[in-house]
């Protein structure tokens, strides 16, 4: 399953997000049909950009617990110092997609960063 973690800023619009799932998708070699699903930071549960642009790409969303996102960080690619002093992550997307990945999931490229939207694309499992 390949997985997108998204971050992005207060009020981001789903326009905007949905650039940053394109251009990671791209940048990893797969296209929006590969998308299984969208994870972010349960404390981004009420951006409304996330979930549109879920809705927007036909995949569910997933909302990943704190404790979550902090022990799938450790995994993450990047590190913002900005990112980390607000949420306690280095890279809100790397640890999203990693921790709906589970314990096998692992980054196929770096975070993406498009305005305000950043985006990482994760497997877990096999990919053909």
């Amino acid at each position: 399953m390949i997985i997108a973690g998204v971050g992005c800023r207060k009020g981001t619009a789903a326009a905007a997000i949905e650039a940053a799932i394109v251009a990671a998708l791209a940048s990893s070699g797969m296209d929006a049909r590969s998308l299984g699903l969208i994870a972010t930071a349960q404390a981004k549960a009420n951006e409304p950009g996330i979930a549109e642009a879920a809705a927007t790409l036909g995949v569910r969303l997933v909302l990943v617990p704190q404790i979550q996102l902090a022990g799938a960080g450790a995994r993450a690619l990047t590190n913002s110092e900005r990112v980390r002093r607000h949420t306690g992550v280095p890279s809100v997307a790397e640890a999203a997609a990693l921790a709906a990945g589970g314990q096998s999931a692992r980054l196929l490229a770096p975070r993406v960063v498009v305005g305000p939207a950043t985006c990482a694309i994760a497997t877990a499992g096999e990919t053909s």
